[in-house]
């Protein structure tokens, strides 16, 4: 064997895949930048010119692509989906390349596969396919003239695409890229997952949520099925589902010192064992530096405790309760233009203790909503840590005969601050604060005050919530864990209670963006739940509970709340 050949041969054998191909263009693009393009037209409709994709649906219907894209049936990771009587099947290139099987048909094992020691299906049992692998040929037509390779015409719901030679090239390429590998964190045996916890919080609230959570871990490997004895050696007919399952693996990662380094620290931890997600967590603080690094490695976040989530419209990886404090401060935003309008006949004034991060999530909650409706005028006051006001600032801010609204995003502490609010007011003014900031502390309000004040309440009102609550009570009674934060610990129980189906949704086909579109698709729940009314899902919607309460607050030290609006505020 001449030198070269044997050189060939090195190459072959021991250059990962993706050096072989690093120089190779694709209609002119690196592979990248290839991937990315494709992606735009996928997941936006706009191809790589920047104009949108033009298509036809209904068989005439002319419409821009960017109004119906790929992703919006087939799923960000283009396996699929299911809408009523419509069935949407997988677009990766995993299965878009090869023949699909009819449902509930057996494939025996292909050349070179091992049959694992099982005999194949006498062929009279043998289900011929659904349809043949596509070609890059076969896929151009199927997307022009909507007939797949097997000559079958797809429901006119599927539009037909006028994509020039090049543009078609591009999104094969992407296609045959997706979800074509499983995501880090899973092995053979194992699913990975970690839990984040900052060191601002309370050793008692730590424990409270990672006893709830480790239980479900618990309850998931206890194997009451013997679920790997069924993976290794379960009958052949059901080998796809029992050779899905997993363990489960949960990594506690533990951010301390200055939040400027949790991103360091957050690498570290990565870098040590990938995970495929993580699960709960919990700060006192902004959740931002976390969300950040789940975007930036596409690892999903599930229900994280934080009263402050990073507030996006596009981000995908990570799936909270709420938008938590920024919530509050614009549910208040649409009750002011329900109740007063938007004509600017009252004057809107915000109170806030000055460098208070959590008095500033609902001020920007109110201020970018409102904006948003078009409204304007709204003033701002900050406090120092004494909680006061000067006398000729009180003056300005009661001034004339303009109704008032005084948005008072005041801890329990501020206590002269709401004093002088008691003090200075006046007939025509209406306060609004925040339970959550109060930390449900209410005595700061007395029995003057709450006649006219409204409190915001992001959760289920008090004995609204027995049935659930009674659920949540007996699992942690079985399970011999003290109830020490309710309302913590039934967060954690309700992402328990959903785990299990976002796995199973994923079968064995381990992607992380399949994974949360298990979350997407799973229908609203009322009853696993005792925090919240109900949380409401759907296709990459990242804020689960869509509500705020205002109340008022009855005289008295038991402050009976009394609803002012729905739930849905939005």
């Amino acid at each position: 064997m001449g030198m070269r050949c044997i050189l060939v041969l090195f190459v072959l054998l021991f250059l990962p895949l993706p050096s072989l191909f690093a120089d190779e263009l694709i209609e002119g693009y690196p592979h990248d930048e290839a991937l990315r393009l494709g992606e735009q037209m996928y997941r936006h409709g706009i191809l790589p010119s920047g104009k949108p994709m033009e298509a036809l649906v209904m068989g005439d219907i002319p419409f821009d692509g960017r109004m119906f894209t790929c992703d919006d049936c087939h799923q960000r990771s283009g396996l699929g989906s299911e809408e009523g009587t419509v069935i949407t099947w997988p677009t990766n290139g995993k299965e878009l390349f090869a023949p699909r099987r009819r449902t509930g048909a057996y494939r025996p094992p292909a050349e070179g596969e091992s049959p694992d020691g099982r005999r194949d299906l006498p062929r009279y049992y043998q289900v011929e396919d659904a349809r043949p692998a596509y070609t890059e040929k076969s896929l151009a037509r199927l997307l022009r003239v909507g007939i797949d390779p097997g000559g079958r015409r797809l429901d006119p719901i599927m539009p037909k695409y006028r994509l020039s030679r090049k543009n078609q090239a591009i999104l094969t390429y992407y296609l045959r890229h997706l979800s074509s590998e499983l995501s880090p964190g899973v092995d053979e045996t194992t699913l990975y997952f970690a839990t984040v916890i900052t060191d601002n919080v309370a050793q008692e609230s730590k424990t409270a949520m990672l006893s709830a959570l480790q239980a479900h871990i618990d309850a998931h490997n206890s194997q009451s099925r013997h679920e790997s004895k069924r993976a290794a050696s379960g009958p052949f007919y059901k080998s796809e589902k029992h050779k899905a399952f997993r363990n489960l693996s949960l990594s506690v990662w533990e951010l301390t010192g200055p939040e400027d380094t949790w991103r360091e620290q957050l690498e570290s931890f990565y870098a040590e064992q990938p995970v495929f997600a993580l699960l709960g967590g919990i700060t006192a603080g902004s959740w931002r530096v976390i969300h950040t690094f789940s975007e930036d490695h596409k690892i999903p976040s599930i229900f994280p405790i934080t009263d402050q989530p990073k507030i996006s419209d596009t981000d995908w990886y990570t799936l909270y309760y709420s938008k938590g404090l920024y919530q509050e401060g614009e549910s208040v935003a649409k009750y002011v233009r329900s109740q007063f309008g938007m004509d600017g006949n009252v004057k809107i004034v915000q109170l806030l203790r000055e460098g208070d991060s959590k008095a500033s999530a609902l001020s920007q909650g109110f201020n970018a909503t409102w904006e948003e409706m078009g409204g304007a005028g709204v003033q701002e006051l900050k406090f120092g840590a004494d909680g006061s006001l000067s006398e000729q600032m009180w003056g300005e801010v009661f001034a004339g005969e303009t109704p008032v609204l005084l948005l008072a995003w005041a801890r329990e502490s501020d206590r002269k601050l709401f004093k002088d609010i008691e003090a200075h007011g006046r007939d025509g003014v209406t306060v609004f604060a925040s339970s959550s900031l109060l930390d449900n502390e209410f005595s700061v309000l007395t029995d003057t005050l709450r006649e006219y004040t409204l409190v915001t309440y992001p959760r289920s009102l008090p004995g609204t919530e027995k049935r659930s609550r009674f659920s949540v009570e007996r699992w942690f009674k079985a399970r011999k864990i003290p109830l020490t934060d309710f309302d913590l610990q039934a967060r954690m129980y309700f992402l328990g209670w959903m785990l299990p189906g976002a796995i199973k949704h994923m079968r064995s086909e381990f992607y992380r963006d399949y994974f949360l579109e298990g979350f997407d698709m799973m229908i609203d729940q009322d009853y696993g739940i005792a925090v919240y009314p109900r949380l409401t899902f759907g296709p990459g919607q990242r804020y689960a509970s869509k509500g705020c309460y205002l109340v008022k607050l009855s005289p008295g030290p038991s402050g009976e709340m009394v609803p002012v609006n729905d739930w849905v505020t939005y």
